[in-house]
């Protein structure tokens, strides 16, 4: 089975990118794709939040949602919208970082909203506060789609195995993990964790990455990457934005599971009791 991974540097301008998503969705058609994947914050990167913020919709007016959506119907493939930022579900005023698997009608097949938020400061003095202007998901989700069971993830997540062990042991074969990585801790992370999720759970992962200097002055890491059930990289995709392909075979996961049984093996356990 094809898939196609694109790998953006998205700016501040929500219909510029949209056009270059709608333009990979004809292109992975072409090339023979059954799906194709985008990374986090497809449809905005702007660490100005009060520009950002009026570029912003609800889920029934974002332009770029939209625009994927014909797009996915005109061609008849399905795509994993990595995410999108997304206004109008909270009462508190805060967004959600959404993504969408939109499938080969274009119909909304499945929304699954960040839980693990970046909050952090790095040793090179970059401060991330994303938890200030968005709300954490509460629900892991796994959609049925033409490559088998999806289960959904989004960047930061990645750090947090919990997640896909609930994802694989409910029954995922596929992990996504589309992202918008930091470059310190893209060198020093973002190669380890993927292969580390793909081998603890026997499972593909499918990462497709933010790249380069963006218009507001962050840099992202790149290297959008497909890894194997036993954690081989089929694919990495560098620093350069554009379009990659890779050819999965889906029997691996059962062949992996066979040889190497982890998630029959998991066990529920207590923990240590304190002693005075």
């Amino acid at each position: 089975m094809k898939i196609a991974l694109l790998q953006m540097t998205s700016g501040i301008d929500p219909a510029r990118n949209g056009r270059t998503i709608v333009d990979a969705v004809a292109e992975a058609k072409r090339g023979g794709a059954t799906m194709l994947f985008t990374p986090e914050m497809s449809g905005l990167i702007d660490r100005n939040r009060t520009r950002g913020r009026a570029n912003v919709r609800d889920e029934a007016d974002d332009i770029v949602l939209e625009a994927v959506r014909a797009a996915a119907a005109e061609h008849g493939l399905w795509v994993s919208i990595g995410s999108l930022a997304i206004s109008g579900a909270r009462d508190d005023g805060r967004l959600v970082n959404r993504s969408f698997l939109i499938d080969a009608n274009g119909g909304i097949a499945a929304r699954y909203d960040k839980i693990h938020l970046f909050d952090v400061d790095l040793p090179t003095g970059e401060s991330w506060r994303e938890s200030s202007a968005y709300a954490p998901g509460e629900q892991a989700v796994i959609a049925e789609t033409p490559l088998g069971a999806l289960g959904l993830s989004i960047c930061y997540d990645m750090r947090f195995p919990a997640l896909y062990g609930a994802l694989t042991g409910a029954g995922a074969t596929i992990l996504t993990v589309p992202a918008a990585f930091t470059v310190p801790t893209g060198q020093a992370h973002w190669h380890l964790l993927l292969r580390a999720r793909a081998v603890e759970g026997g499972a593909f992962v499918i990462a497709a990455a933010q790249t380069g200097l963006h218009e507001d002055g962050r840099e992202t890491f790149g290297h959008s990457l497909v890894a194997d059930p036993w954690g081989n990289v089929l694919l990495d995709m560098g620093t350069e934005p554009g379009l990659g392909f890779c050819d999965l075979d889906l029997d691996d996961v059962g062949r992996v599971r066979n040889r190497i049984p982890v998630i029959a093996h998991r066990r529920v356990f207590s923990l240590p009791v304190a002693t005075p």
